[in-house]
């Protein structure tokens, strides 16, 4: 098996299993977002313990890409300072996702991103380059 069969396996596992889908109650932090091209929709809730995120959960529906990358993100961001999350370029996550992303999908791998940046600094701009 290739390694793009072995990332596009986990994807599929991810998107199939979340990890930390739901919600979270109490939470410290929230936003929610759209992708208008797809129609994916995506809510996050967080949890902050001494300016780093304790526990979060991310809400709603969308393409595998969008629901997995939400996923695979949500494991890496536990425990990380909320500056560094708000502040995270799309080149984090797409080399997370491990595999090429076609510009037409790139929102959809992007929108757990945004909606996180959205919660912690309300700057609701797609996430951007090298970070």
């Amino acid at each position: 098996m290739s390694e793009d069969e072995l990332y596009r396996e986990q994807i599929l596992e991810h998107y199939k299993r979340p990890h930390n889908f739901g919600e979270l109650t109490p939470h410290d932090l929230e936003a929610f977002e759209q992708n208008p091209l797809c129609g994916d929709e995506l809510g996050v809730h967080i949890q902050v313990d001494d300016g780093r995120i304790a526990d979060l959960r991310f809400h709603g529906h969308g393409c595998a890409i969008s629901q997995a990358a939400a996923s695979i993100a949500s494991d890496e961001l536990k425990g990380m300072p909320l500056d560094q999350a708000g502040s995270l370029s799309a080149d984090w996550m797409i080399d997370l996702l491990g595999i090429p992303i076609s510009p037409t999908r790139r929102k959809c791998a992007l929108l757990n991103l945004k909606v996180m940046r959205r919660a912690i600094t309300g700057d609701s701009g797609w996430p951007t380059g090298v970070g």
